[in-house]
């Protein structure tokens, strides 16, 4: 019996699983990761047995394993990973893309040198190659880019390798091998070069367009920044020309109370110095919280409410120093007030009020917003957030919500009940 085609699947196998293992990030612990590979190259091996051995002139049982092991695969990478969204799918079906590669050139190679033990050298060595190049070249990036934000279109892009798959399986493997026809070779080759360009340009413009969105989150924050900066600046300004009236005009209120004092007019002294500590509360800078990139960004979104005369109810504790990044934490905050003010900013004076609850310590961090809403809110099916009605190239406020959360190892709920929506983000440390 010839196990030649076992023995080169097998390493494929191997390489395969191995792939899967070191492109994606584990839910599980590394035994029992491990063990779930083990599990599926063993079961993948199994059944080559079967349709190369025992049925090795069966079509219909060549096609049907096939479509089992191309589930078993991308079943065990969709199990192990970390998040179990389209881009755990499409590292597992380029997985699927890369060890084709190897095959194709054991392939090559039996043609051409009729050598059994050379073919499945080759075989093991190009698939060793290309995984270290592979990896130094592309897993950081990936893994970058796989924990980063949710990112529409991965089901899109998943087509890609899933057509190259049966491209390559098509013209070199079934129905009709290389065997059958080498004159394939060279096509199966340029396929194998357009593959690799494809995946690498793919993969670098999303790193691109991350890189962009990343830069204007961090835009939008810096101009919120500013000009809560500049307001705070405006009111100190304001304060100090108020202050330096109060002192200039304090001996005239000196000598009126010593006037009064004299005459035992104690009650028009009481009047005085209220008046004197109203003037002084008008003076004082309003602080929201210690940590001042959060206290600026939370000043300049007041100074919005009040533009609409929304009521907001604040409830904030945040440390002076935080163990998230204060950056990505007050956009997140910009991101979710400004959702709510656009959603209230309408309503009658009654229903237009926000309740604003952010606590940050170095043990939990709890965001929660409520507001009222008339208009119907239509969730993300995929994400359980709400999704824009300006249509797809809006709603990246939300993306961006979504991204600190998965960063920090939050969790999300959004709900409306009574005709109030809730928005309720937490993270335990």
């Amino acid at each position: 019996m010839d196990y030649f085609s076992n023995i080169s699947y097998m390493i494929s196998h191997i390489f395969l699983m191995l792939f899967i293992y070191l492109f994606i990030t584990h839910r599980y612990s590394e035994t029992v990761t491990r063990l779930i590979c083990f599990t599926s190259f063993l079961l993948l091996s199994i059944t080559d047995v079967v349709k190369l051995n025992i049925f090795p002139d069966n079509d219909w049982c060549y096609f049907l394993i096939t479509l089992f092991q191309i589930f078993v695969t991308q079943f065990t990478g969709i199990l192990i990973s970390k998040r179990r969204n389209s881009k755990a799918l499409f590292i597992g079906l380029s997985a699927s893309n890369y060890t084709i590669i190897g095959s194709v050139i054991a392939t090559i190679l039996y043609i051409y040198g009729e050598n059994r033990i050379l073919a499945l050298l080759g075989n093991f060595i190009v698939h060793l190659i290309l995984l270290i190049i592979l990896y130094k070249s592309l897993r950081n990036m990936w893994l970058e880019q796989y924990e980063k934000e949710y990112t529409k279109g991965w089901w899109e892009l998943c087509l890609i390798p899933v057509f190259f798959y049966c491209s390559f399986s098509c013209i070199a493997f079934f129905p009709y091998s290389l065997y059958d026809y080498p004159q394939n070779i060279l096509g199966i080759l340029c396929m194998v070069a357009t593959m690799c360009v494809s995946h690498v340009v793919v993969l670098r413009y999303i790193e691109s367009d991350s890189k962009q969105k990343d830069i204007y989150w961090k835009n939008v924050l810096f101009e919120s920044y500013i000009k809560g900066l500049e307001n705070q600046y405006y009111l100190v300004e304001q304060s100090e020309k108020k202050l330096r009236i109060l002192r200039h005009d304090m001996r005239h209120y000196s000598n009126m109370i010593h006037m009064l004092l004299n005459q035992g007019e104690y009650e028009e002294i009481k009047k005085i110095m209220t008046h004197l500590n109203e003037v002084t509360d008008e003076n004082k800078m309003v602080k929201y919280c210690r940590n001042l990139i959060v206290n600026t960004i939370i000043s300049e979104m007041m100074e919005r409410a009040n533009t609409f005369d929304i009521d907001v109810h604040l409830d904030l504790l945040v440390d002076e120093k935080t163990p998230v990044n204060d950056y990505e934490f007050t956009a997140v905050i910009a991101n979710l007030f400004e959702n709510s003010i656009i959603c209230v900013k309408n309503f009658e004076k009654e229903h237009r009020y926000i309740d604003v609850k952010v606590h940050c310590t170095k043990d939990h961090l709890l965001i929660q917003m409520k507001n009222e809403y008339q208009e119907e809110i239509t969730f993300d099916s995929l994400t359980g957030l709400p999704k824009s009605k300006k249509g797809v190239n809006h709603g990246l406020g939300m993306q961006s919500v979504q991204a600190f959360s998965e960063k920090i190892n939050g969790a999300i709920d959004c709900f409306c009940e009574n005709g109030i929506f809730w928005m309720i983000l937490f993270a335990k440390f």
